[in-house]
């Protein structure tokens, strides 16, 4: 994690975070026929599919963690963190909202 909260260290990437749950929530949205994410909102298993998915992508961020790849860690942190905004916003949760949790257990 940077030093900074806003992600000042982090090369410009600060936004990041937003950018991609906008897009997610433009997904839930529209619903576009060629959008993974999309595919998460709409698939047959409902919300068990995503669900399944971010435990998935959390077994690999474990593993990852035990070898001694950082390149690895991070794209497997990067989809844990993906899903887990996808979670967030199948139901109705914001980044506020996890801003806020997270402010309360500082």
């Amino acid at each position: 994690m940077s030093n900074t909260d806003s992600g000042g260290a982090d090369g410009g990437h600060e936004d990041v975070l937003e950018e991609v749950f906008a897009v997610i929530e433009d997904r839930k949205e529209r619903l576009p026929e060629d959008s993974y994410t999309a595919s998460l909102f709409t698939h047959e298993k409902g919300e068990d599919a995503a669900l399944e998915k971010f435990g998935e992508e959390a077994t690999e961020l474990l593993l990852a963690a035990k070898g001694d790849d950082g390149d690895e860690l991070a794209h497997e942190a990067a989809d844990v963190v993906f899903h887990l905004l996808v979670v967030l916003a199948m139901n109705d949760a914001t980044l506020g909202d996890l801003r806020a949790e997270l402010a309360e257990r500082r």
